[in-house]
């Protein structure tokens, strides 16, 4: 089925994300045994993408966002950020091609974002040493300190 990645999309994926409890809502263009996934996520700022990577070699990750601002942290083995760029639609940076093993989080940096993402499929949940152990897991109780502190690398 043919799918626009247009307006009326972007705003039901902002509302979806916004009566989200984790903010975020995605649809997905691609079916998941499809060798190439694709989908739309709708983001709000109250969303937490904790810093992780995909280890496996035909997990490179693309992301552009269609509407609204994210940060984007790139952070060494050990936690420190050695890159950081926001990516805006219609600005200077509007996405990101990651290469495996590399880590990286997101930070929504204005409501109702857009964002397109594309990486090799099958699915497959996030695995042992994908997640930062220096960062805390989602519904930790220290997120919200770490969002902060993430969001901070922006101001």
């Amino acid at each position: 089925m043919t799918r626009f990645l247009d307006q009326t999309l972007f705003a039901e994926l902002a509302e979806k994300a916004g009566a989200s409890p984790r903010g975020r809502h995605h649809h997905n263009f691609h079916q998941m045994q499809e060798p190439c996934h694709r989908l739309a996520v709708g983001l709000q700022p109250d969303t937490y993408v904790p810093p992780h990577r995909h280890l496996s070699a035909d997990k490179a990750e693309t992301l552009l966002v269609l509407q609204g601002r994210l940060g984007l942290l790139v952070f060494n083995d050990a936690g420190e950020v050695i890159a950081k760029r926001v990516m805006q639609a219609g600005g200077e940076c509007s996405g990101v091609d990651l290469p495996p093993g590399v880590f990286h989080g997101l930070v929504v940096l204005e409501p109702d974002t857009v964002m397109f993402e594309c990486k090799a499929g099958p699915y497959r949940p996030i695995g042992v040493g994908e997640l930062a152990d220096w960062a805390p897991r989602e519904g930790d109780a220290d997120v919200l300190a770490y969002q902060r502190w993430m969001l901070a690398q922006f101001d």
